[in-house]
Order: C-alpha cells, then structure tokens, then sequence
C-alpha cells in the first residue's frame, strides 16, 4: 500500500511541478491580452485588416447584484443584524479550507519518466511530451530559483 501511496504522490508533484510554467504562462498571456486590448485605438470602433479584425460593441445588460454588495446594503438596512451575518460569515471562512501539502523528501528527485507518464496521460503524445517537459522543466526550474520554495499546497475541501 504504501509503494502505491508513494506513486501516487510522485504523480501529484510532478502534476503540480508542470502546472506552475503553465500557470505562470497563463497569467503572463491574460495580463498581456488586457493590456494590449486597452492601448489599441480603434477607428470608429470598428478595424477590419488583411488578416484580423477587430470591434466594439456596447451592451446593456442586467447583472444580479454581488453578493458583498448584497450583504452589505443588508447591513446598512439592518445594522444589528448586518454584524451578525458578517460574524457569522467570517466564523465560517476561519474553519472551511481543508489543505494538502506536499513536496519531495531531502535529497530526492523526481525522473523524467515521472513527467513524460503526466504529460501523456494528458493525451500528449511521446514526442510532444517530452518536447514540452524540457521546456516547461527549463521554466519550472527558473520560477524556483526565484520562489525559493520548498513546500506547496492545494486547497482539497471547505467544510
């Protein structure tokens, strides 16, 4: 049993170890597509080029309040009771997360054997995983240099 709880969370490193380039790279592209959108300067909102195009369009729509919103025009209607349901919200938010942490022992490694198996089982072929594994290890290994961390976590449950 413990060889298989061993394997097991070698997948969840090596999981977790891919998922931050992509993530990061993720975070990187979404910031930039902001910006970019932001800056451009559309004539008469309308642009249509060779090979793109791009519009603005308004809309109105109906959008159900927030529920922070919510609450607090709630708590400004009812003050008494507005303190009570932020006490109680607050109470809850404490004791819910339930975390997972996890992390390779001193000295131990993971084999690339144990990254092309997650990359495949992700539908990537033997080639194209271990294309991408030396690109996203090379990412992985600079974003550790600069996180200096040791230990991570994923938030499992709220109770």
């Amino acid at each position: 049993m413990s060889e298989d709880l061993e394997t097991q969370i070698i997948k969840l490193v090596a999981t977790d170890r891919l998922y931050i380039p992509s993530s990061s790279f993720d975070g990187k592209l979404e910031r930039s597509r902001k910006k970019i959108a932001v800056s451009l300067e559309i004539p008469k909102d309308k642009y249509s080029g060779e090979r793109a195009y791009v519009k603005i369009e308004e809309e109105d729509k109906q959008k159900a309040r927030g529920i922070r919103e919510g609450i607090d025009e709630f708590s400004r209607k009812y003050p008494k009771y507005g303190i009570i349901l932020n006490g109680i919200i607050e109470e809850m938010r404490t004791v819910r997360e339930k975390h997972l942490y996890f992390g390779m022992n001193e000295g131990k490694r993971l084999t690339n054997e144990d990254y092309l198996e997650i990359l495949k089982d992700m539908g990537l072929g033997p080639v194209t995983a271990q294309k991408y594994c030396d690109v996203a290890l090379d990412i992985s290994r600079s974003l550790i240099k600069k996180r200096e961390e040791k230990e991570r976590s994923i938030l499992i449950g709220w109770f």
